[in-house]
C-alpha cells in the first residue's frame, strides 16, 4: 500500500514538476547597454593540455562596463568555445554570453561568429 501511494504521488506531481521547468526564466538573459563597450584587453595565458582559454569581456553592471579576466574552461571534445562578445543592434549593444558549439568551424565564420580557442 505504501508503495502504491507513493506512485501515485509522483505520478501526480509529474506535470507540476514538468511546469516548473517550462516556466523557469532563461539563464541567459538579454544584457544590453546604449554605450559601445571599451576594446578587449590584451590577457596573457600559456596553452594547457585538455583545457581552453576563455578570453576576458567586458560585462555591463550598474550603468557602466566591468572587465571580467579570461579563464582556463575543460576542454569539450567535438566542441569550440564561442567567446563572449558584444553586438551592436540598432542604436544598443547587446551581449551574447560565451557558450560552447558543436558547429562547424566554416558556418560560424559564414554567420560572422568569432571563436577563442
Amino acid at each position: 500500500m505504501k508503495r502504491f501511494s507513493k506512485n501515485l504521488l509522483t505520478a501526480l506531481n509529474l506535470p507540476a514538476m514538468f511546469m516548473v521547468v517550462l516556466t523557469t526564466p532563461s539563464i541567459g538573459a538579454e544584457i544590453a547597454s546604449d554605450v559601445a563597450p571599451p576594446p578587449a584587453r590584451v590577457e596573457r595565458f600559456e596553452p594547457r593540455d585538455g583545457y581552453i582559454w576563455a578570453p576576458g569581456y567586458w560585462e555591463w553592471k550598474d550603468r557602466s562596463y566591468h572587465w571580467v579576466s579570461g579563464t582556463y574552461l575543460l576542454e569539450h571534445r567535438g566542441a569550440r568555445w564561442v567567446a563572449d562578445r558584444w553586438e551592436p543592434v540598432g542604436p544598443h549593444w547587446q551581449r551574447v554570453a560565451g557558450h560552447w558549439s558543436t558547429e562547424a568551424r566554416g558556418s560560424l565564420a559564414a554567420r560572422g561568429v568569432s571563436e577563442a580557442q
